[in-house]
């Protein structure tokens, strides 16, 4: 019987299948047996905290795509990668190329700019090298070209005696051995070269031996001819530069050596002996000659780029007189000299007999109070006596060791920063760092680069001054830039990369940005747009990108751009996850998978799975529950009147125009704006610093302004950020709260504990005697592989458990000290309902969310915003004064709806007990809930740092001129 069953054709057998298909997923709290993620889609991964989205996008998904990436490499390169370990998954099937774009720093590196991070910086230094008109940046005329008559007789015209010593640039920082290169100049008849800046003559090694290191980079030039500077020599000088300029392709370098400082008058004369001009067929001025433009002129990573007295970094080190006198109301002796404090309070030892010998020498009294001592005996004593030696007397008087001698007082300030410099322990430096602060190069300004880069122009513009404008006014800019004739050919593809990568970044709502702004200096959120709008530029199709809640720190207006940037990423071909809270994002997805139904042990389930329409009907759907408004975050009826407030004055740190801002105490107070308005600068950079420095006795530097009034009514000030709670697993929230204290207390009472004479040391993982020390408390033995990743196994010996057998004998309720690490903070608040301490400690956990996570859980495995929670759960657990403000930067990062809920109601608590809290802040729900709001703004950069608008949500809402207020009328209405 003939088959009807069409035979499936060669395309249609390889076709891509339309999901990626989950199975059996049991990666941290996942218990998935089946789920179908659909692919070149947008698809949305929500919960609450701790609900399994993170597990499954990156641990799961992520992980496996790198790891099968990396199993198709050679075993040579997977040595050098770090390699993945499988995740906890039966079977995966469908997954695409993985590329996972997170919330982290962008990069470490001083050296990193956006610029560069974006490749933005490489295509200018291409464009400038190429159509760059260079202008003497001494006199600031176009260089013209020299002929070899005109550079000899500039050499001609050097100190009378000088010797000129002509050499031809060969190869400038470039790897190789060039043997060939030395064999060749040696059959040529040449004698010397100069390589790495010594002398070798080649007559003196022998045929084939010269040869250099071939991975490092080394400049090599070919040395002409010495010549006495003398008119005797004048041919044979002109002979020497015409062979020079021949071998070095048009350049030429004249070492001078010697010379009286009387000759000509001219300013070409004046010429130190020791010095080395460069000469160039094509370029001079003013007595300079410069090379041929390339890209590395314009590197500021590169000696031939960057600023020679701060080495391209754009700042340096300097001692702060304000960090090192931060009280001036305090005498010398009673400690107004900080890092001289110590020492005087002792009243003894080498410092403290240097400070009586300088108050000798310089008739200070050590009694007076700093700012009564008057200008001039404050500089002798920061500053020191320069050629005056002061006595200093060492041992006890009448002793053997007892005598004195002269020592030249160089001051306090030379003095951190010479030990500063020469000292070679990493200890010591850190302590003389923290009377130091980083203030611009004096040199460049800051800029980076050298003066005669700085003078190569485009359309009027050096390349810092491109770099340092904002995305959107870089964009204007080359919008405008137009070039004729060759320059126009030469650099078409170079603009419309440049516009291009600069479109990206206004898509992703980076428009305030400079081009200069330090890599370290980005938010988590700025760091992540960049990436995404560097991924948009490569416009790679059929990969899945990963993305970790891309909204952070984005104001709702931006979010469109944002959305409208994931949706082009999908419509190139593109599998794109998104890991979100963010109500629009949620809306904008065409596929949302819920997890829950809890967080913890309690979640880690698929709750439901469809569009945001279908979640929306879900009756399971938490998520579906707020998007539908069967549940809502209520707006407070009444909001509260602040009961005083503190008034910055003159704020004019980064981008805020010397503006006057008064925050509100005794209220929940929310700091908003555009991304880039300058909320951080107001509140990170002024506010916080001021208040440790006056409450606190801070060292850290407090932004540009001109007063504070009001922090009287303040005790304390805590800022909670999203650090870390510690950076080893030998952290978690019972170490961090001290609650693991109040438990190892509690077993230490137990009668077998007792009895056998142990106290709560016993029950410590950090110190030896109850803890296993096969794997000196850690659970965890690492095993170190050649060609694959670090593997670490359970220790065999306490089987994870931490503890020998004998500590672990001693339970409470029937659980060992290692149970109770591994039990939810839920769990031990019945276990432990009877031990009030303990039970007020594990109650502010709960309120703040983290009922679900186990007391012992390390701190590397928390993210962002369980780390901050937990820290806000300690501040809870404290005595409170009615009198403290507490600073939070983001507090929804990572939250659900159902978290930003419970967090509200933790900070109503704090502020119910008479505390200011202050949030900077971008969620709704957050901001309407709050009695005060200061929105800065109106734009992000030059645009923002103003006051727009202050008052209660309603009022601010009727601000045309708010964003904020524009979304808040909406939401209130």
């Amino acid at each position: 019987m003939q088959s009807h069953r069409r035979a499936p054709n060669l395309h249609e057998a390889a076709r891509e299948p339309d999901f990626i298909e989950v199975i059996g997923s049991r990666e941290h709290n996942l218990h998935i047996e089946r789920l179908e993620v659909p692919k070149r889609k947008l698809v949305v991964f929500t919960g609450v905290s701790g609900s399994g989205k993170s597990s499954l996008a990156f641990d799961t998904l992520y992980a496996e795509g790198q790891r099968r990436y990396v199993e198709t490499l050679s075993s040579y390169a997977r040595q050098f990668l770090g390699q993945m370990q499988r995740p906890d998954v039966e079977h995966l099937r469908g997954l695409s190329p993985t590329i996972a774009i997170e919330q982290k720093s962008a990069s470490n590196n001083p050296r990193s700019t956006v610029g560069t991070i974006t490749e933005i910086y490489d295509y200018l230094r291409l464009l400038y090298a190429r159509a760059g008109e260079q202008h003497c940046h001494k006199c600031g005329k176009p260089v013209q070209a020299q002929t070899p008559e005109q550079i000899a007789a500039e050499i001609l015209a050097l100190p009378e005696g000088a010797r000129a010593t002509l050499v031809a640039p060969l190869v400038t920082h470039r790897k190789g051995e060039f043997r060939e290169l030395f064999d060749d100049l040696r059959a040529r008849g040449f004698l010397r070269v100069e390589v790495d800046g010594e002398a070798i003559r080649l007559d003196e090694v022998p045929e084939g031996n010269l040869k250099l290191a071939k991975h490092v980079k080394h400049t090599i030039g070919l040395v002409v001819d010495r010549i006495p500077v003398t008119p005797d020599n004048r041919q044979r000088l002109v002979e020497g530069v015409e062979l020079g300029l021949r071998e070095g392709k048009g350049e030429l370098q004249v070492a001078i050596e010697g010379g009286s400082s009387k000759s000509s008058k001219s300013s070409k004369s004046q010429k130190s002996a020791g010095t080395t001009l460069t000469f160039s067929v094509n370029r001079a001025c003013c007595g300079q000659s410069f090379p041929e433009l390339s890209p590395q002129n314009f590197s500021f990573n590169s000696p031939l780029g960057m600023c020679g007295a701060c080495n391209g970094l754009g700042t340096r080190l300097e001692v702060d007189p304000e960090l090192v006198i931060p009280d001036g109301s305090l005498s010398i002796r009673d400690g107004a000299i900080a890092p001289w404090a110590s020492a005087m309070a002792r009243g003894e030892g080498w410092t403290f007999r240097i400070a009586e010998s300088v108050a000798k020498a310089c008739k200070v009294d050590l009694d007076v109070p700093w700012k009564r001592l008057g200008a001039k005996k404050q500089r002798l004593v920061l500053f020191g006596m320069e050629g005056q030696k002061i006595a200093v007397a060492w041992g006890k008087e009448g002793s053997e060791s007892h005598g004195t001698f002269g020592m030249t007082w160089e001051g306090v300030i030379p003095g951190l920063m010479r030990r500063f410099r020469d000292s070679t322990s990493d200890t010591a430096r850190e302590q003389y760092r923290r009377f130091m602060r980083e203030v611009a190069c004096d040199v460049c300004e800051g800029r980076r680069l050298r003066p005669e880069t700085m003078a190569v122009f485009l359309a009027g513009k050096s390349i810092a001054d491109v770099t340092g404008m904002t995305v959107k006014q870089a964009m204007g800019h080359f919008e405008a830039l137009t070039l004729s004739g060759a320059r126009q050919q030469i650099t078409e593809g170079v603009q419309r990369e440049i516009a291009s990568r600069l479109g990206f970044l206004l898509n992703v709502g980076l428009d305030y940005l400079t081009l200069n702004r330090g890599g370290p200096t980005l938010s988590g959120g700025e760091a992540q747009r960049i990436r995404l709008a560097s991924q948009l530029g490569s416009e790679l199709s059929g990969v899945m990108y990963v993305l970790d809640e891309p909204s952070i720190g984005l104001h709702q207006r931006d979010n469109g751009r944002l959305i409208a940037t994931l949706r082009r990423l999908r419509d190139l071909g593109n599998t794109v996850l998104v890991v979100e809270h963010d109500e629009e994002t949620v809306r904008a997805a065409d596929h949302v998978i819920d997890f829950g139904p809890g967080a913890g042990h309690l979640g880690g389930k698929v709750i439901a799975a469809g569009t945001p329409e279908e979640i929306e009907k879900d009756p399971d759907s938490l998520t579906g529950a707020y998007l539908s408004g069967r549940i809502k975050i209520e707006t407070p009826k009444e909001r509260r009147a602040p009961r005083a407030w503190i008034e910055i004055l003159g704020a004019t740190e980064h981008n805020l125009k010397d503006i006057h801002v008064k925050v509100p105490l005794g209220v929940l107070a929310a700091v908003t704006g555009v991304s880039g308005a300058g909320k951080s600068s107001l509140v990170n950079g002024i506010l916080l610093p001021a208040l440790g420095r006056e409450l606190h006795g801070a060292l850290d530097p407090v932004g540009a302004h001109q007063g504070i009034k009001g922090l009287d009514a303040l005790d304390k000030v805590i800022a909670i950020d999203q650090k870390p709670i510690g950076r080893t697993p030998r952290s978690n929230p019972g170490t961090y709260t001290k609650a693991f204290d109040q438990i190892r207390e509690l077993f230490a009472q137990l009668p077998d504990a007792r009895a056998r004479g142990w106290e709560s040391g016993r029950f410590s993982f950090n110190v030896k005697g109850g803890r296993c020390e096969s794997c000196h408390g850690d659970g965890v033995v690492k095993v170190e592989m050649h060609f694959l990743a670090d593997v670490y196994v359970t220790c065999e010996l306490c089987k994870g458990k931490r503890y020998n057998e004998q500590t672990l004998s001693v339970r409470y309720k029937g659980k060992s000290i290692a149970d109770i690490l591994d039990t939810s903070i839920d769990e031990c608040l019945k276990l432990f309902e009877a031990v009030p301490a303990l039970k007020r400690i594990l109650m502010t956990l709960a309120e703040v969310g983290l009922g679900y996570m186990k007391i012992g859980q390390s701190a590397p495995t928390m993210s962002g915003g369980e780390a901050q929670r937990v820290k806000l759960s300690r501040e809870l657990g404290k005595s409170q004064t009615g009198r403290t403000l507490y600073v939070l930067d983001e507090p929804t990062t990572g939250l659900h709806f159902e978290d930003i809920r419970k967090l509200l109601g933790v900070l109503q608590r704090l502020v119910e007990g008479g505390n200011t809290v202050v949030v900077i802040e971008h969620n709704l729900d957050v901001i309407r809930c709050a009695d005060w709001l200061i929105d800065i703004g109106p734009e992000g950069g030059d645009g923002g740092g103003r006051v727009i608008a202050e008052g209660t949500p309603e009022q601010v809402a009727r601000v045309q001129a708010s964003y904020t207020g524009q979304f808040l009328q909406k939401m209130l209405s």
